[in-house]
């Protein structure tokens, strides 16, 4: 017989995420409050581990009551009750992502960016953790639906047009005193060689300079500041951001991969320029980006644990808030924050505008095949815009544009933080 009850799993405002109950047999059953809501970063502890039930695993099935309550529990036949984790999750934000996503299949992250504390990280779709050993086949061999997957942290895709930001930050550094007199004239296409792309819809934006090439999603813009742009120095902007780096997070993740040097090819440059070709991230790698780009260029380590207590209240391990890199420079981080409110302002962003707080995004349309009309939607953003507390990062699979299906659900989230 085991001599530890497994401990529990708190959210950051003290409600119950995971525990062991007994029933009146003696049979301990590992049980979930909120069944599918906190599925993948919760994770589930029978089939193996997963999520934070992996991820402290040690903790939780070991107890630090005192030696002198552990030999009364021996001598009275009692098990020793596990240590207990206190997570940084937020029921209430987690539940607005999960409820904005509703039936799509997609990813939401949210993270305070002052601090690298994760409140939210949804994927869709999900699963019931309760009854993970009755639905295990099932789930096991449905490669379609792919709910064991954590799409926050592990769904690789295009990014489209959020990886403006990366192509913008590499034009700032490579043309530090033109880029403010950079104007392009937009006929809905752009031409080179054999490479043609259009802007989304086939939008003729006209006479657009850096700022409304970003704020109204230009592909041609972009695809001509692409090739303006030094390949080796591009290809430097991406590794600065960590796009093949490990990641500082604890849970499973994949590695985001931009496929860019300086012998890439013209087409290569133009499709990476706007998110396109074989560049592949994850909603977590986006939200890191935009986090650091609220926080004057400076990355938070990604925290998903507060502490850890025993059963009797001692804190046994904390999980200091530390900054893990600067990204960018601060001069940097503003004039990208400043090209995102402008998205929000007059943009491809103008659902968030006019609300009670104010925000700042980038979106996006990510074309995933040869049919131009499906694609994925995108948006990744932080409020308020003048002293960001929160990044939010959306993606919804196979269903169109960022503006119209990404914005509103970040905006549910953005509304449930600020309520």
């Amino acid at each position: 017989m085991q001599e530890n009850t497994r401990g529990s799993i708190y959210a950051a405002t003290g409600e119950v995420l995971a525990c062991t109950v007994t029933d009146e047999n003696g049979e301990e059953r590992r049980t979930y409050p909120y069944g599918e809501k906190f599925a993948h970063v919760v994770g589930y502890s029978t089939r193996g581990k997963t999520g934070i039930e992996a991820l402290e695993n040690y903790s939780l099935s070991n107890s630090d009551i005192p030696e002198r309550t552990k030999l009364e529990n021996e001598k009275e036949g009692r098990k020793n009750p596990g240590n207990n984790v206190y997570t940084t999750l937020d029921p209430k934000l987690q539940e607005a992502a999960n409820q904005a996503l509703g039936a799509f299949r997609g990813a939401v992250v949210v993270t305070e960016v002052k601090t690298g504390r994760i409140l939210a990280m949804v994927s869709k779709p999900d699963f019931d953790p309760n009854q993970i050993v009755q639905n295990w086949d099932r789930l096991n061999a449905d490669t379609a639906e792919a709910a064991l997957l954590n799409r926050a942290a592990q769904g690789l895709y295009p990014p489209g047009s959020t990886f403006k930001i990366v192509t913008a930050l590499a034009y700032l550094r490579q043309h530090p005193d033109e880029w403010q007199n950079y104007t392009f004239s937009c006929n809905g296409s752009y031409q080179n060689g054999e490479s043609r792309i259009t802007c989304f819809h086939g939008t003729v934006h006209g006479r657009v300079d850096f700022y409304d090439s970003f704020a109204k999603s230009c592909n041609s813009s972009f695809a001509n500041i692409g090739m303006l742009l030094d390949r080796a120095g591009f290809a430097r902007t991406v590794s600065d951001l960590m796009f093949h780096d490990d990641l500082p997070f604890d849970l499973p993740y994949s590695r985001s991969d931009v496929a860019l040097n300086a012998q890439s090819s013209d087409g290569e440059v133009i499709q990476t320029a706007i998110g396109q070709g074989r560049t592949q991230v994850t909603p977590l790698q986006l939200n890191l980006l935009t986090a650091a780009i609220a926080n004057e260029g400076t990355l938070m380590t990604p925290i998903l644990v507060d502490r850890v207590e025993s059963a009797d209240g001692e804190v046994l391990k904390e999980n200091e808030q530390t900054p893990y890199r600067q990204l960018l420079s601060e001069q940097e981080a503003r004039t990208l924050s400043d090209m995102m409110q402008a998205v929000v302002k007059e943009g491809t962003g103008r659902k968030l505008n006019g609300l009670s707080y104010s925000a700042a995004g980038k979106t996006g349309s990510a074309e995933f095949n040869q049919v131009k009309e499906d694609s994925h939607a995108w948006f990744t953003g932080f409020a308020p815009a003048e002293d960001p507390q929160i990044a939010v990062t959306v993606l919804v699979e196979e269903v169109g544009s960022g503006s119209d299906y990404a914005v509103p659900l970040a905006k549910r989230v953005f509304d449930a933080w600020f309520s």
